[in-house]
């Protein structure tokens, strides 16, 4: 492994500080189960890592029925999978970090580093994005606050400037009536890249769904909303007609590439049909 300055702030402050001082030669570690593995690989050659595991503040997992799902930037894909609350109120978010890696990637992994490294095949992403998760971002200049579906600019870049740290996420608690799904299509059971994510959240009220949010992953150089899918369902009584066309018009709204994990015209049948399969699922789950 090539050598680096490790340094280990113990304040936010002085870790903003740090990434001012060494701006692209640093990387900030959480987990590291990417970090390592890159710079390991000649990926990615840091002359500075930040340890960011002693940053007070960024472990709470906290789960209320007024302000929703506030997760800090230090907890493990494995905090939220054994969290009997995100497995009730955001279990499409469960069901992704389910499928992140090994048990003992998911022991050290953040859900802050699988989403800040960008990759549009990312597990967390897209249920964390039909749920309407909201980044917040520490800089020199205060703090700001990102909708997680604007936080992506293409494949591994994001809004984060240099000197920003992302401190945690916020997820807004689902009215009653509603329901939540994940799928992910690969090549194995486990320990695979998504070659296809869709994320359902909807509610349902009176027999008509209220709202709904598609959150498509693996198919776009970012994860991407099903906006016109969405509308079809939208205000609508589901039956199987309606969401087979959803799945139709999912399927056109993406953009996908073709690689070793399946071609584009394969992944956009498969939006199509996880798609359908995804509403139908959260539908079921809202009764």
């Amino acid at each position: 492994m090539r050598p680096f300055d490790l340094q280990q702030p113990t304040t936010t402050a002085e870790a903003i500080a740090l990434l001012a001082r060494h701006g692209a030669r640093a990387s900030l570690l959480a987990g590291g189960t990417d970090l390592l593995v890159e710079i390991k690989e000649g990926i990615r050659a840091p002359d500075v890592v930040i340890d960011a595991k002693h940053l007070p503040g960024m472990r709470q997992l906290v789960v209320s029925s007024g302000e929703g799902l506030r997760l800090g930037a230090l907890v493990t894909a494995r905090a939220v999978e054994t969290s009997p609350a995100v497995r009730e109120h955001y279990h499409g978010l469960w069901q992704a970090v389910r499928e992140l890696g090994s048990i003992q990637v998911r022991n050290r992994a953040t859900v802050a580093g699988n989403v800040c490294r960008a990759s549009p095949s990312a597990d967390t992403l897209p249920p964390l994005i039909a749920d309407g998760a909201i980044v917040t971002i520490l800089g020199p200049g205060g703090e700001r606050s990102v909708p997680l579906e604007d936080f992506f600019t293409g494949a591994g870049k994001t809004v984060l400037r240099h000197d920003e740290i992302v401190t945690g996420f916020t997820i807004p608690a689902p009215p009653p009536g509603t329901g939540k799904f994940y799928i992910k299509h690969g090549r194995r059971k486990a320990m695979e890249l998504a070659t296809v994510g869709v994320a359902v959240t909807l509610t349902m009220s009176g027999g008509v769904c209220s709202s709904i949010r598609i959150a498509l992953g693996a198919v776009a150089p970012t994860p991407i909303r099903a906006r016109k899918a969405e509308a079809v369902l939208a205000g609508q009584k589901l039956d199987a007609e309606l969401i087979a066309q959803s799945g139709a018009i999912a399927a056109s709204e993406s953009s996908p590439i073709s690689n070793i994990r399946g071609s584009a015209d394969y992944r956009r049948r498969m939006v199509e049909e996880l798609t359908q399969r995804a509403v139908t699922a959260a539908m079921e789950a809202a009764r």
